[in-house]
């Protein structure tokens, strides 16, 4: 997808960075990286912990929605696009979701989890 979704990124960890229950959640694997660009629950977290995964969200859709109108592409597009780009940034340790909708954790010597279809 070249739907130009690096644009995004310097703003979208930023907003999960600025949640500490995010970081601590993230880390420890309650949380992570989906493929469609947003943050998601791989197991049962607290209410603080939803609080904040709900704003980051919130923060997401909006720079897709606007991405989206700037590209002539759907705010789903844009999502996955940078879902991809995300994926990337997983370390060991952290939970992810691809599209088969089966949270893994990526383990040490494990490569990036990036799907084919964010291969060029």
């Amino acid at each position: 997808m070249t739907i130009g979704a690096g644009v995004l990124l310097w703003a979208v960890p930023l907003a999960a960075q600025s949640a500490p229950a995010v970081v601590a959640a993230r880390a420890a694997g309650q949380i992570g990286e989906r493929y469609d660009g947003y943050l998601g629950y791989a197991v049962a977290t607290g209410p603080a912990v939803r609080s904040q995964v709900d704003a980051v969200n919130i923060r997401r859709r909006a720079l897709f929605t606007d991405l989206a109108v700037k590209r002539g592409a759907s705010p789903q597009e844009v999502g996955i696009a940078v879902g991809c780009e995300l994926l990337g940034g997983v370390v060991v340790g952290e939970a992810y979701l691809l599209a088969d909708n089966v949270w893994r954790r990526r383990s040490a010597g494990q490569p990036l989890p990036i799907p084919d279809y964010c291969r060029p």
